[in-house]
């Protein structure tokens, strides 16, 4: 029997690549969430005080809104990638996809509570002391870049399916 026979992808094969697009919102989605809770929290506080300085301070709200953009981007990339397994979208591109929203969306968690607390006590601190603003700006742009991190390998996992 020298016969290849080609075999059909098994019909749970999109699922993987459905959890991958649940994962990479879900989770980039809690984290941006936490972050701008915990960074909302301070900021409140701080403006009892300080009134003038709730502008300057919203900062650590937008970069924890910037990691569910980075979740939202791979989700739209990797759903438009699904298809039935009978179409051809066999194990190989499941799991791939799974890695993707797994690496973007965990990241952003992990960014997002950086941020939220980073934010939250450096509102409050600057409140206290105006100079310890640009420090605290320099530690959320180290926080932020996690989930970029994340976003990156992201891309580049969906780009090893892309040609499939």
């Amino acid at each position: 029997m020298g016969d290849s026979v080609t075999q059909e992808p098994p019909m749970y094969s999109p699922f993987f690549g459905v959890m991958g697009v649940a994962s990479a919102m879900v989770f980039s989605a809690l984290g941006a969430a936490y972050g701008t809770a915990k960074s909302g929290v301070g900021i409140a506080a701080m403006s009892v005080m300080r009134p003038e300085l709730i502008m300057k301070c919203i900062i650590p709200v937008v970069m924890a809104g910037i990691i569910a953009i980075y979740g939202l981007v791979v989700a739209v990339l990797l759903a438009g990638k699904i298809d039935s397994a009978e179409k051809g979208y066999d194990l190989y591109q499941g799991f791939v996809h799974l890695g993707a929203g797994l690496s973007v969306g965990l990241s952003g968690l992990a960014a997002g509570f950086a941020i939220g607390i980073v934010g939250d006590a450096g509102v409050r601190g600057t409140a206290q002391q105006p100079r310890l603003f640009v420090g605290m700006i320099l530690i959320l742009i180290f926080a932020e870049v996690l989930g970029l991190y994340g976003l990156i390998v992201a891309i580049f996992l969906y780009t090893k399916t892309s040609s499939a």
